[in-house]
């Protein structure tokens, strides 16, 4: 981030996990020209899944996953967004917020168990700084082949004007085959609690097939490696969402 020109800020705290382990979770926030009062917050979390729970039968049940899609595709996107970005100006502050603990949470157990990260630092932010965000867009499982994303319930409830904006770029794009118009029911995700303690109206972009009703075959499991990312799929993303940053009239 620092590389691109960006203004990098470090949020510490430490979190008890389920399993009642203490860490230390680190929320990196890369800023483009911090001084602008106009923003676009861009999230995704950088930590992956701790047990590959959904491997029942495996011999790595209990071991951590790659977490290339979940997790490590959203990383991608968005620091391939920070280079794009810092080399031609869109003329608005936008804000690139990698959470730490979204994954560590209980299976089957209470929301605020999952997204630790994200819930301490929608706290934690100051009112001056989300009085200046416009919206923010969370990309999470963006890299999968066969990958679709249809419009996620908790945006809808909280943000249906922003999941409207993005999904047209989509389509004008040519992505409507990715972007679908099936909306899913609220998912428990980072902008969740981005929206609920920040009230900064927050979008998810997630890999979902309402068809299977998951979030696809590689879901917490071991098979979340790099076999399974299609460039295609970041490179889509990656587009849509700068096509709507670029896009994006300043007052």
């Amino acid at each position: 981030l620092k590389s691109f020109g960006h203004s990098v800020v470090l949020y510490e705290s430490p979190a008890t996990l389920y399993t009642g382990t203490t860490i230390t979770m680190k929320n990196i926030m890369g800023q483009y020209k911090p001084e602008r009062t106009e923003r676009i917050l861009l999230v995704a979390h950088w930590d992956t899944r701790h047990i590959a729970d959904r491997d029942l039968d495996s011999a790595y049940f209990g071991k951590p996953i790659d977490g290339a899609n979940d997790g490590g595709s959203g990383v991608a996107v968005l620091l391939e967004i920070a280079r794009v970005i810092g080399e031609k100006d869109p003329n608005i502050g936008v804000d690139f917020l990698f959470v730490d603990a979204e994954d560590h949470g209980k299976p089957g157990g209470p929301n605020e168990t999952w997204c630790l990260g994200s819930q301490y630092w929608a706290q934690a932010i100051k009112p001056e700084y989300v009085k200046s965000v416009r919206y923010g867009i969370l990309l999470d499982m963006v890299g999968a082949k066969g990958a679709i994303f249809p419009r996620e319930g908790t945006s809808m409830y909280y943000a249906s004007d922003v999941v409207s904006k993005v999904w047209a770029a989509a389509e004008n794009l040519g992505y409507g085959n990715l972007f679908v118009n099936s909306v899913t029911g609220q998912t428990v995700d980072d902008n969740l609690f981005i929206n609920k303690y920040s009230s900064i109206p927050c979008i998810d972009i997630v890999h979902y097939d309402p068809a299977e009703g998951d979030y696809g075959p590689t879901h917490h499991r071991h098979t979340d490696n790099m076999d399974n990312i299609d460039a295609a799929t970041l490179g889509a993303v990656g587009r849509v969402v700068l096509d709507v940053i670029y896009n994006e009239k300043t007052k």
